[in-house]
């Protein structure tokens, strides 16, 4: 199945892409020159956002994407955004600001987190014993 392209009118493939760095770096460096201007709505971007964000990640990364594809990483970004949000709201975990990255203060932190998370999946999915 395609998508017609904003730009160019070429056929562009839907499906799953494979994300990298790179290309996360030239969606948010997008985003954020547009919220800066302004440029979202009540229900999310402004539909030329996203012709730009196409044509920023097709030329600086050369990947053919579509508006599917920026939607979809979006959601992956906001799911991202909750977990970091929730870690930092709880006890031993902190934001290093030099190197823009999670801090744990211990490796029992990390492990409760990681157990309690394990144990929540678990009840969500009805399959927790005990």
């Amino acid at each position: 199945m395609a998508t017609q392209d904003v730009e160019k009118g070429k056929k562009v493939p839907r499906g799953y892409v494979p994300w990298d760095d790179e290309m996360d770096k030239v969606l948010l460096d997008t985003f954020v020159e547009y919220y800066k201007k302004g440029d979202m709505c009540q229900n999310g971007w402004k539909s030329h956002v996203y012709t730009a964000a196409i044509k920023n990640v097709r030329e600086k990364c050369g990947v053919n994407i579509a508006k599917s594809n920026i939607e979809s990483r979006s959601k992956t970004f906001d799911k991202h955004y909750n977990i970091i949000n929730g870690m930092l709201s709880s006890s031993g975990f902190g934001w290093d600001w030099e190197r823009n990255k999670l801090s744990i203060d211990s490796e029992s932190v990390w492990e409760s987190y990681v157990e309690g998370e394990v144990d929540s999946s678990l009840e969500r999915r009805g399959r927790r014993e005990g």
